[in-house]
């Protein structure tokens, strides 16, 4: 059921699409059909610019729509094996700028929140905003013991008007994978629910500051990042106070080089932390964009990355940390057999995949790009073109590989910018190398026999009272061994409907040949022995039609 304040929204909706040259995309609906030549009638057609791609124009109606939009565009610039080239390109330089919210709003949400006022709780406060977003704004402040600080402040409402314009996308997903002649094949639902996940995530500022701590703690006394400290008796769900950082943001590049910046190191510097925190602390900032990176130049010739906004954070298991690593040398090796065996080892594409014919493809995607020079191959590039190939044979989407796609390609954009002649190869390839030997080396092999050293003193404890209860439900004859599986469930299925067919085609069988003796027998009219035999022969039929409908039921179940 749409409710008013839907209906408002869809005719807004409509209108900015309409206003942009997208009216296309309204008048896709089958409903839309019978009065789809009203497009030329329309104001908008006529006057709208023809020389605007279609990817600048979904860009620029997103940006009319709102934040939660853009957000929502920003997040679908990640699925490139979903968009087209051009539409995807255009949706990566959305920007997540937004007129910010009056201070003394700020002010009273953190006094409201914290349950003190402002001037006691720090020594100084400015209500003007240090940077604004769709879902919340920065305020600077000092703590009453001198401490700089940012106080991070959610936006007054915002959950509700994401928790109504997320039922609002997920009713344009529906129509669209109802209507739209992709819908089926791009998913929109399960794309709007995975970027639900991750926008109710940013709205808990709780989490942003824990994820925070975690990353610290990883990278305590690291030369490579530094992360802000979290105060944590001033943070709540939707308050956040964190130490203030200085620095230069990364895409100044002409103020990095005018400090005297090893630019060189600072790119290599960049990858290392993408591989450290992929693979040695399984925990990545995964919202990685120059926005949300600045650098600290006491020392230039040993710059420091400084990160801020956790909101988003990346996790693998420890088989897909194997399976990428692996992967990632094999691409290094050109061994794509290699390749295809890990992608359906891991259950990436499925298990039936002929090994042989996804090899052909991979090489097909690889051998164009290896036959460059490797400073001039995009590692993220081929990445994509790789989940693009795997796509066809039905590769499922996994949400950790597609977060972890989408910082390898910033993380790899910002370094080619930062020095262009950055080799992400050369530099990924012995870490990758070391890390793989240490994961399958004696000592890891030990590491992991003493971790599961306590699971087994428990076991061996445990075995006593379980043998006991065991051998006392034995004597007893009270013990019961079940074994269930969908495989033994259609057997026995199988079998009975087997069992059945096999009944009905003695039974009709049987009196069919009685049908046929009773014709010799004197005395027994011929009408009566042709009834016998036929109601044989109708039982044998419908004994065996029965039989072939319930095994057909059971294959649907």
């Amino acid at each position: 059921m749409i409710t008013p304040r839907q209906t408002m929204r869809l005719m807004r909706i409509n209108f900015v699409l309409a206003r942009h040259g997208l009216d296309e995309i309204i008048l896709t609906a089958h409903i839309f059909r019978p009065v789809r030549f009203l497009i030329y009638l329309s104001p908008f057609y006529w006057l709208r610019r023809r020389d605007a791609p279609r990817g600048e124009r979904i860009r620029r109606a997103l940006e009319d729509l709102g934040p939660i939009f853009v957000k929502f565009g920003q997040m679908l610039s990640t699925r490139r094996d979903l968009l087209p080239h051009d539409v995807a390109d255009q949706l990566a330089k959305l920007q997540d700028q937004v007129p910010p919210f009056p201070g003394r709003e700020a002010r009273s949400i953190i006094e409201q929140v914290l349950g003190k006022p402002v001037a006691e709780l720090f020594r100084e406060f400015s209500e003007t905003p240090l940077a604004s977003a769709s879902i919340a704004q920065v305020h600077a402040a000092r703590l009453p013991d001198g401490r700089e600080v940012v106080i991070k402040v959610l936006r007054p409402g915002v959950e509700t008007v994401i928790r109504g314009d997320l039922e609002l996308l997920q009713l344009l997903a529906a129509l669209a994978e109802r209507y739209w002649p992709d819908g089926r094949r791009l998913r929109p639902r399960e794309i709007v629910a995975e970027y639900e996940k991750t926008i109710l995530d940013e709205l808990d500022l709780i989490r942003e500051a824990a994820n925070a701590s975690q990353l610290r703690r990883n990278f305590q006394g690291s030369e490579l990042l530094y992360v802000p400290e979290v105060h944590w008796p001033l943070t709540r769900r939707s308050v956040m106070v964190m130490e203030r950082i200085h620095g230069i943001a990364v895409s100044d590049i002409e103020t990095l080089k005018a400090r005297g910046t090893d630019m060189q190191k600072l790119a290599v510097n960049g990858v290392q932390i993408f591989f450290t925190q992929v693979f040695k602390h399984n925990f990545f900032h995964a919202d990685m964009h120059p926005g949300n990176i600045f650098v600290d130049v006491a020392d230039p010739k040993n710059p420091r990355y400084v990160a801020v906004d956790f909101g988003i954070i990346g996790t693998l298991n420890p088989r897909d940390q194997q399976y990428l690593a692996e992967n990632f040398l094999a691409f290094f090796n050109r061994d794509y057999r290699r390749v295809a065996e890990l992608h359906v080892d891991s259950g990436w594409v499925p298990a039936g995949t002929r090994v042989n014919e996804f090899e052909s493809a991979v090489r097909t995607v690889c051998e164009p790009i290896f036959n460059r020079p490797l400073k001039d191959i995009s590692f993220g590039q081929l990445l994509l073109r790789l989940f693009q190939t795997a796509r066809r044979f039905n590769m499922e989407v996994q949400p950790q590989l597609v977060l972890l796609q989408k910082t390898l390609l910033n993380i790899e954009g910002l370094g080619r910018e930062l020095y262009p002649e950055l080799d992400l190869w050369v530099t990924a390839k012995p870490f990758l190398e070391d890390w793989t030997r240490e994961q399958m080396g004696l000592k890891a092999t030990l590491r992991r026999a003493l971790a599961g050293l306590p699971a087994l003193r428990e076991l061996l404890l445990e075995a006593p009272a379980r043998i006991n209860v065991i051998l006392r439900q034995l004597a007893e004859d009270k013990l019961q061994v079940g074994i269930e599986s969908a495989e033994l469930t259609s057997l026995r299925e199988s079998l009975r409907h087997r069992v059945r067919h096999m009944y009905h085609a003695v039974a009709g069988g049987a009196l069919v040949i009685s049908g046929a003796l009773l014709l010799g027998r004197p005395g027994v009219p011929l009408w009566a022995a042709c009834v016998v035999a036929g109601v044989g022969f109708l039982v044998f039929i419908w004994g065996h039609w029965r039989a072939r409908a319930l095994g057909s039921m059971s294959k649907d179940r």
